[in-house]
């Protein structure tokens, strides 16, 4: 079964009812069927290549839906391209992945077209014959599951990209944890939050597979999601914490009726629990949080509301199905509970590799297992409770030092809106640990306070030795904070302020 078949099936059961929802109304899915039936001919009469690689850069809407499913259903290869990456990284995606066909809305086309790329416009995409489609509806099904769906990027804007090449057997594995963990079931609808070039993209089908609805916002900020919310009875939210943290802070402003909302996901990233408290007083008891990366999509833990509280506070969660997660050593050998060491899951879920780069994959993968380069434990529950990326954690002085361990202190002083901790070339120690704070609106603290702070919880050792003000904390375009550009400025002393003093002035 190939993942795009999730429609075709839902089409034929649940034909007339709301697929997508939008500010112009409603798609059905006999609609939707048919018009990524017909995009996808459209594809293929412009892209010829047998499971030729497409290129697609839209803002979120059903129409940039239609085309992403109209690439799975011409049997090609998706790479998302993100709008809110900066030309240079557009560019370098691009170059590297050399794609057949490139389709965009029409600001991504004037865009990519400036920048020397030639780029169809995402509704001037038809004609063209679709009975043949490799998976279509009436589809032979003659394609290996190993093939690649999406090569999507990943990892930092400089230097040559890292494209991970998801295949058709991790897409099904996906799917398959969400509709079972998520407990998705006909009439859910999800509001389409995040963009569909990340995380969201990995929802459309779970959710097209149960009878659900995905509803579309008129743009991405958080009182315009949040009126869609409550128009169109949003079930269920996912999103990175930061814009967790924006819609919580826009629904304690203007209150909407979320009462049909029953489940708000968090991931890519940690929320703190004082974060999480907050968000659960203003959603109610009902956020959970899953964990995953771009080379095992999305859901290799997942954590339910109910158990969002305790030790559930800190962690991210039990293992899916379909997927297999243990701690373990530098040397391959797989650690007993309560000993941290290396997160590493094995199964369907995994990527095939990266694009070119086999050196890099066999960095990563071997004896069946991803080493997702985070550390971390599994405790005697099963509960999975992250660390640090082993890549960021400090060793100053011999003292290994993890970075969360310093924020969560951090994050309690009432002036702290956003930290982050990292290591610094040090002659003395090795490295020093250095803290990036990004202080609330009209607050501020001495760097001797906050210092004191992390001394009188942890110790000396793990005691910043710097404090430094960034208004705001550099991020990338998805919202995660970006160390190695802290690092980078921390490095060139291109800091807003040092010590001895670190907020406004009075």
């Amino acid at each position: 079964m190939y993942p795009i078949d999730h429609l075709w099936a839902a089409a034929a059961r649940f034909g007339a009812q709301p697929a997508v929802l939008h500010a112009g109304g409603a798609i059905s899915y006999r609609e939707l069927a048919a018009a990524v039936v017909a995009r996808a001919a459209g594809l293929i009469a412009a892209e010829p290549t047998p499971g030729g690689i497409v290129a697609v850069g839209a803002d979120n809407d059903p129409q940039h839906l239609i085309t992403i499913l109209a690439v799975l259903a011409a049997g090609k290869v998706w790479v998302p391209l993100n709008p809110r990456n900066g030309d240079p990284e557009l560019r370098r995606i691009l170059e590297f992945v050399e794609p057949g066909l490139i389709v965009g809305d029409a600001a991504m086309a004037e865009r990519l077209g400036g920048l020397g790329f030639a780029v169809r416009v995402i509704d001037g995409l038809l004609g063209g014959d679709s009975a043949g489609l490799p998976m279509g509806p009436r589809a032979a099904g003659a394609i290996d599951l190993r093939r690649t769906q999406a090569i999507k990027f990943t990892g930092g804007s400089t230097g040559v990209p890292k494209g991970v090449c998801q295949p058709l057997r991790a897409w099904n594995a996906c799917i398959a944890a969400q509709v079972h963990h998520l407990r998705l079931v006909p009439g859910d609808r999800y509001l389409v939050s995040a963009p569909l070039t990340h995380g969201t993209s990995t929802y459309m089908l779970p959710f097209l597979a149960v009878g659900g609805a995905l509803v579309f916002a008129e743009e991405a900020r958080a009182p315009a999601l949040l009126d869609a919310a409550a128009r169109h009875r949003a079930s269920v939210c996912y999103g990175p914490p930061t814009q967790i943290l924006n819609l919580m802070e826009e629904q304690r402003r203007a209150p909407r009726d979320l009462s049909a909302l029953r489940l708000v996901v968090y991931g890519s990233g940690p929320m703190r629990p004082e974060q999480i408290r907050a968000a659960q007083a203003v959603f109610g008891p009902i956020v959970g949080t899953c964990y995953g990366q771009t080379e095992a999509p999305q859901m290799i833990s997942y954590l339910p509301p109910e158990e969002m509280h305790g030790a559930g506070l800190s962690s991210v969660g039990r293992a899916c199905i379909l997927s297999r997660v243990a701690i373990l050593a530098p040397d391959g050998k797989v650690l007993p509970a309560g000993v941290e060491g290396e997160i590493c899951v094995r199964g369907d879920l995994l990527m095939s590799g990266y694009h070119r780069d086999e050196a890099t994959t066999a960095a990563v993968m071997g004896q069946g297992w991803l080493r997702t380069g985070d550390g971390g434990m599994i405790d005697e529950s099963g509960l999975i409770h992250l660390r640090d990326r082993l890549k960021d954690v400090i060793i100053s002085g011999g003292f290994n030092i993890f970075p969360a361990d310093v924020e969560t202190v951090l994050a309690r002083h009432p002036a702290v809106l956003n930290c982050a901790v990292v290591g610094v070339a040090d002659a003395h120690w090795g490295e020093a640990v250095h803290a990036a704070v990004e202080f609330r609106a009209g607050h501020g603290a001495d760097a001797e306070e906050l210092k004191a702070l992390v001394r009188a919880e942890l110790g000396a050792v793990k005691t910043p030795k710097q404090v430094h003000v960034f208004a705001p904390l550099p991020r990338n375009p998805v919202g995660k904070i970006l160390k190695s550009a802290i690092r980078e400025q921390i490095g060139r002393d291109q800091i807003l302020e040092s010590q001895p003093r670190v907020g406004p002035s009075a």
